[in-house]
């Protein structure tokens, strides 16, 4: 069933000409096209709160961090109920690492590397399911549009 619903989000028609918005992501790589509709988490308490105390995330969402610069990131899963994928993204809007399976409730630090500028969480299982890996392309408009392997104007 997890396959089905992966097959589902990678495949969606109309992807690729979508337009950028704040509540989609876009993913492409050799796996093809994927969408995920998302929460943002912008500003220092979205990010701190993140996914906490959920139950349960739909297999085509999840939730963006974006922060102000690039930096070094590092995330745990305290009070995450859910075990999660967690994709990190540089300012280009590529994927520089995906870490698989996060354990729910589990404090040790998850490192996301140097010059991260989001970092995007979706069901545990689901980046390797559809393919998403490093190189993937990113596109959402917090991308910085100059910078952007994808940008939204194409």
């Amino acid at each position: 069933m997890r396959w089905f619903l992966a097959a589902i989000i990678a495949m969606a028609p109309g992807i690729a000409a979508a337009e950028c918005d704040p509540d989609r992501i876009h993913l492409r790589g050799p796996q093809g096209t994927s969408a995920f509709t998302i929460e943002l988490a912008d500003d220092a308490a979205e990010r701190s709160q993140g996914l906490m105390h959920r139950e349960s995330l739909p297999m085509s969402a999840g939730m963006l961090f974006v922060y102000e610069r690039p930096q070094a990131v590092n995330f745990w899963m305290e009070n995450t109920l859910i075990p999660l994928d967690m994709i990190f993204i540089d300012s280009a809007g590529q994927v520089v690492k995906v870490h698989e399976n996060a354990v729910p409730l589990d404090r040790t630090p998850i490192l996301g590397g140097d010059n991260i500028l989001a970092v995007l969480e979706i069901n545990g299982g689901l980046a390797g399911t559809i393919g998403i890996g490093a190189g993937t392309e990113v596109r959402h408009p917090a991308m910085p549009q100059d910078l952007a392997l994808w940008p939204c104007d194409e």
